[in-house]
């Protein structure tokens, strides 16, 4: 079973579950979430462990994503809705720089709205193995080409209201900014 999802992976995965929802006569649509979008659109890292996102529709495409998993040996839940909890009532997307199929439109955040997804989620790596946000958040910064926390953080809060913004997501950018302001890269 693969452990994680390289960029031909998931390409795979994706064009086979279009392919499923054409032998079913029907349409779908994912909006890409997270890690997927740094190795699809950005090419930022190599692999993710899942893929994120929300669909429609949810039911049958919940079904066909578990036909791929067992076709193409995929992590269980390799398609999974886990990271819609961070989805903003100002929800901009496109399909910049993103696989297309027949029967399957694939569409993600816009930068700006996918920083301001991964500083709501701030996490940070621990011992645990938990994934850590940081280097996306570094690389989507320096994509947009902001200079410094203030800018980053009023991104922020055209997507959510300040109350909901976690204080985490605030020191997290200021260290951020910090280590770039004097040449070094968060781990």
């Amino acid at each position: 079973m693969k452990t994680v999802l390289d960029e031909a992976a998931i390409t795979r995965a994706l064009g086979r579950l279009a392919e499923l929802l054409k032998d079913r006569g029907a349409h779908g649509e994912i909006c890409l979430l997270g890690g997927t979008i740094m190795v699809l659109a950005f090419k930022a890292r190599p692999a993710t462990r899942d893929v994120d996102a929300i669909f429609h529709p949810a039911q049958l495409i919940r079904e066909l994503a578990q036909e791929v998993e067992r076709e193409h040996d995929l992590p269980e839940n390799w398609l999974n809705d886990g990271a819609k909890g961070y989805i903003s009532a100002t929800h901009t997307t496109t399909e910049r720089d993103l696989p297309q199929f027949d029967n399957l439109r694939i569409v993600a955040p816009t930068p700006e709205y996918l920083l301001a997804m991964k500083c709501m989620a701030s996490r940070i790596a621990s011992e645990g193995g938990q994934r850590s946000d940081v280097a996306d958040i570094e690389f989507l910064i320096k994509h947009l080409g902001l200079t410094n926390a203030e800018d980053a953080m009023a991104i922020v809060q055209r997507y959510y209201p300040p109350e909901r913004i976690p204080v985490r997501a605030q020191y997290l950018l200021e260290d951020i900014f910090s280590q770039i302001q004097r040449g070094g890269n968060q781990k």
